[in-house]
């Protein structure tokens, strides 16, 4: 079976192009990856999507607009891409517990992962105290310390959302400036139970061999080390686009963000579109992803009218 569409991605952009294509009786195959539902599945309250007064629940949101895609007709599995043959149409990807699938066109909307620190100690205990997700883990730390490793607005709201369990969340910066906007920090600043720890750079995550216990520091003007005792720490200093995959076979930038031409979600291969986070990194919102989801589903669907033009696709770079 070749099917009409393929999305890759099930966050507020992939949805989104799932809800319009399914609408155009396109019946899109919606792939979900490692990480159902995007970033918002790991967000607490969202408070600025339109149409939500009182905000809603990020997995509550993915939820709903995945239950909307499959209203319309659109069809999801689990799967992971290994490999997308881009050279001729229909598009050839091999699927991980799918095996070899055929689209006419093909929606790109895999997102952005988290960036790790890549200390020692980091990766062995995952799972053990360690963490990038505080909606997920949160709960285990009532009554706790914990550690956020980061200064932009994720690191700030993760810091605050902790506090409805920790006992006392720490903020530690490799910076004395914060990255994050005025209004996140100053909702943390005004959080008794948050405290700082600004221009140090984390070197090792300590454990007793079982949880961490503890995160080795250096202080940037005094190069002095020490170390900060706590029964968790949360990883929020960015994340990497899901683009591995691509690599070689479509124009990114230099991060690995599939580029774009301007206006548009198409990429430099006729009838393969990207659109959220995977082609964004400057703004990097819920309604931003979902309105580029909408454009993707639009060009990909007026690219099989015919009605799409292509010249542009030997000028990006």
């Amino acid at each position: 079976m070749t099917y009409q569409s393929i999305i890759l991605g099930t966050g507020p952009a992939g949805l989104t192009a799932a809800v319009y294509l399914a609408r155009a009786n396109m019946e899109p195959l919606v792939i979900e990856g490692p990480e159902p539902g995007g970033q918002l599945t790991l967000t607490t309250e969202v408070e600025n999507f339109p149409g939500f007064p009182d905000g809603i629940m990020g997995p509550e949101l993915m939820d709903n607009m995945k239950k909307q895609a499959e209203r319309f007709g659109a069809t999801f599995k689990r799967g992971w891409v290994t490999e997308v043959n881009v050279d001729q149409r229909p598009f050839k990807l091999n699927v991980d517990g799918l095996g070899e699938l055929e689209t006419q066109t093909l929606i790109i909307s895999t997102g952005a992962s988290a960036k790790m620190l890549e200390i020692p100690g980091e990766k062995e205990n995952m799972g053990r105290g360690v963490s990038t997700c505080a909606t997920c883990d949160g709960f285990f730390f009532r009554g706790k310390k914990v550690l956020i490793v980061g200064g932009g607005d994720s690191a700030m709201e993760e810091a605050n959302f902790l506090t409805k369990f920790a006992n006392e969340v720490q903020v530690i910066h490799r910076r004395h400036e914060l990255r994050a906007s005025k209004i996140m920090q100053d909702r943390a600043k005004g959080n008794d139970k948050i405290t700082w720890a600004l221009n140090k750079t984390p070197v090792e995550m300590i454990s007793d061999g079982m949880k961490i216990t503890g995160l080795k520091v250096k202080d940037n003007d005094t190069e002095v080390e020490e170390v900060i005792e706590t029964d968790g720490i949360f990883v929020a200093i960015g994340h990497n686009p899901n683009t591995e995959f691509l690599q070689g076979k479509i124009n990114m930038d230099e991060k690995g963000y599939i580029l774009v031409e301007p206006g548009t979600t198409n990429t430099n291969i006729p009838g393969i579109f990207a659109c959220g986070d995977v082609q964004d990194q400057k703004y990097r919102q819920a309604i931003t992803a979902a309105g580029t989801g909408c454009m993707a589903a639009m060009d990909s669907e007026r690219f099989l009218e015919g009605e799409a033009t292509i010249d542009w696709s030997q000028n990006l770079s």
